[in-house]
């Protein structure tokens, strides 16, 4: 992930309309050109965190930082109103951390015919270039959105008419059972976590990969792969 530090090459960068996946704020730093940043950063929809000084230090390697701090992203990120219409199948996923996943997950959902991918703004990994390494390519092809609040998200697309189906162990339909609505959501959810009780609450329909063995629960790359060819396989059957 490429950083950026100090204050005008981050004011630069947003002045060019660069992509930037976060930008960190020392807590107390202030004045007039830290304030313009932050004013730009929430005009074009980039986050910003205010965090202690020394995790900047630390994410700088060194204290030079004048109290900002920017990650690039690899790709600019789409807007929801321009993914959603056209498509007829989207994958949200539901606080996934770890950027070898999300990767993972973009890279499969490209192959099973996806037309984007819905991310959290928080507590999320975003579009690093270690992402951008585990998708192999497909970054340059499906459009992922980032989404303030995903619940928010989910209900603007029961409004456009997607079906939200989640994968969750608690579910009562099997994966494999489960006729899909077109057009489709599929959510799912973090490493360790699963689906957030209001995400599964926004859910039409839960499902859940039956398993043997003694593991209670795959990795969500795998899973979500399960899943999204097995909607696929359905989707082409119906055509």
């Amino acid at each position: 992930m490429s950083i950026l530090t100090g204050i005008n090459p981050v004011l630069e960068s947003l002045k060019a309309g660069h992509p930037l996946d976060r930008i960190l704020v020392a807590k107390g730093a202030g004045g007039p050109r830290l304030q313009q940043i932050v004013d730009l950063a929430r005009r074009a929809s980039v986050p910003v965190r205010f965090e202690e000084r020394s995790g900047l230090d630390r994410l700088a390697g060194s204290p030079a930082h004048q109290g900002v701090v920017a990650m690039g992203a690899s790709k600019r990120y789409a807007e929801l109103d321009e993914v959603a219409p056209a498509a007829q199948l989207l994958v949200v996923l539901d606080g996934v951390e770890d950027p070898h996943n999300l990767g993972a997950v973009v890279r499969t959902a490209h192959a099973a015919g996806a037309g984007g991918i819905v991310i959290p703004e928080r507590r999320a990994a975003g579009l690093t270039d270690v992402v951008a390494k585990a998708a192999a390519g497909a970054l340059e092809y499906l459009p992922v959105v980032r989404a303030v609040n995903i619940n928010r998200t989910l209900e603007e697309l029961k409004d456009l008419g997607y079906w939200i189906y989640g994968l969750d162990e608690r579910g009562r339909a099997d994966y494999d059972r489960t006729e899909y609505n077109v057009p489709t959501v599929l959510v799912f959810g973090g490493e360790g976590k699963g689906l957030h009780e209001l995400v599964r609450k926004h859910c039409d329909v839960l499902v859940r990969i039956p398993l043997e063995g003694h593991i209670p629960s795959l990795n969500v790359s795998v899973a979500a792969g399960i899943v999204l060819f097995e909607c696929k396989r359905r989707r082409a059957r119906t055509a």
